[in-house]
């Protein structure tokens, strides 16, 4: 738990993927965040919270349905939304926050 926090305090923004092995609409997400990553370099983090496997920190973000994205900017939540996004959406929402 103290190591996700360490990153979502971090310098740069962070986004995070919360996701499950199971569920079909995150298996569109990888190559949605590679783009992203791409596009982006190292102005930001991105990580993948697998929410089967890091149940603590699914429930203490309130996760409820996958894939929800959510970004951090200093340990602080600035967005979060359920559903995929394409990358260019997910850019423009990013920009304001790098």
């Amino acid at each position: 738990m103290s190591k996700f926090q360490d990153i979502i305090n971090g310098d740069k923004p962070v986004l995070i993927d919360f996701s499950a092995e199971w569920c079909q609409p995150c298996k569109m997400m990888p190559p949605i965040l590679k783009q992203v990553s791409q596009q982006l370099g190292d102005k930001l983090r991105i990580l993948k919270v697998d929410v089967d496997k890091n149940q603590s920190i699914a429930r203490q973000w309130g996760i409820s349905s996958v894939p929800t994205i959510m970004i951090f900017k200093q340990g602080k939540q600035v967005f979060r939304q359920a559903g995929v996004i394409n990358a260019q959406q997910l850019i423009t929402i990013l920009k304001p926050y790098l």
